[in-house]
């Protein structure tokens, strides 16, 4: 009976992952794979992201899986613009409700802690940890700054918020990859570019001292996850480069970028996903990311001009 859950070994990747995503996914999901890879409406991915938009002008409901409950939180709001971004829905009203929810949050310099104190009263992941008075970080604050300038957004919020990840990501001298992911997302889409230039080549020969990215996928055991992260929790070129015009390609070899992706590509399970790698901490956000995962990952392949069915 198992066996026909599993879909055939001989279709292709995106026929392996529609069925694993109409098997398991959210709505949500269930919406964006339809717009990326079957020319579905965009209009059917706001609606379904609608869902987790709180009357703050946050999103939550765990629309990112670590964070369960109704709360705003601004990683959950972040995954919204990313959501918003890929479908060109990033802007007008939208990003004028969104950023006054941000303004509302922020800490006393002006950027986003990484969990706002809210959660405290629900269940989240013991790796964002909540705190009473949470530091700006740069991980949640980088990509909805990166998002909001490359839609060409322009609010009050923006100036200390931006002001705030220059200053983080100038800084840096010792970072782990999602931070560094965070800073790649605020490069790719800060207006000046120049001063974004200098600073992802700064960012890249850390990210090679620090073996912050696995450069031969046949030997991850040559690099050790950052502190805190699960066991084989490794990051690849391809987690850094997602597209092939990101600042974060100039880091890597043409040979480093494909055998990351051909990594990308065998790495999809025989029901059709992809796996996470990240600590799973209870069932549901395990079963929630899996399909995140698996629409990303055809993404970045299709980015690159990989096939994928």
């Amino acid at each position: 009976m198992a066996e026909n859950l599993l879909p055939s070994a001989s279709s292709t990747p995106l026929a392996r992952a529609e069925r694993f995503v109409w098997l398991t996914a959210r709505v949500l999901e269930q919406r964006r794979f339809a717009y990326h890879f079957q020319r579905g409406g965009a209009d059917q991915v706001e609606t379904a992201l609608t869902a987790y938009l709180n009357e703050d002008g946050g999103y939550g409901h765990a629309l990112e899986p670590d964070l369960r409950g109704p709360v705003s939180q601004p990683l959950h709001t972040a995954h919204a613009l990313r959501v918003l971004d890929s479908i060109g829905r990033c802007g007008g009203p939208r990003a004028e409700r969104i950023c006054r929810y941000l303004t509302a949050v922020s800490t006393h310099d002006g950027a986003l802690p990484a969990i706002h104190p809210s959660q405290r009263d629900h269940p989240s992941a013991p790796f964002v940890p909540v705190v009473d008075s949470p530091p700006s970080a740069l991980l949640s604050t980088g990509p909805v700054v990166g998002l909001l300038h490359r839609n060409q957004v322009w609010h009050a919020w923006l100036f200390r918020a931006t002001e705030f990840c220059w200053s983080a990501v100038e800084s840096l001298e010792k970072s782990h990859p999602y931070e560094v992911q965070a800073a790649v997302a605020f490069l790719d889409g800060v207006p000046d570019r120049p001063r974004a230039e200098a600073a992802a080549d700064r960012l890249g020969r850390l990210v090679r001292e620090q073996g912050l990215a696995v450069l031969d996928p046949d030997r991850p055991e040559d690099r050790l996850p950052a502190d805190g992260y699960a066991p084989g929790e490794h990051h690849f070129p391809h987690d850094y480069a997602r597209v092939p015009d990101s600042l974060a390609a100039r880091w890597f070899t043409e040979e480093e970028t494909a055998r990351s992706l051909d990594r990308l590509a065998a790495d999809q399970e025989e029901d059709g996903g992809w796996p996470i790698r990240r600590r799973a901490w209870a069932p549901g956000p395990a079963l929630e990311w899996r399909p995140i995962v698996t629409v990303e990952a055809l993404r970045t392949l299709r980015a690159h001009g990989r096939p994928v069915g």
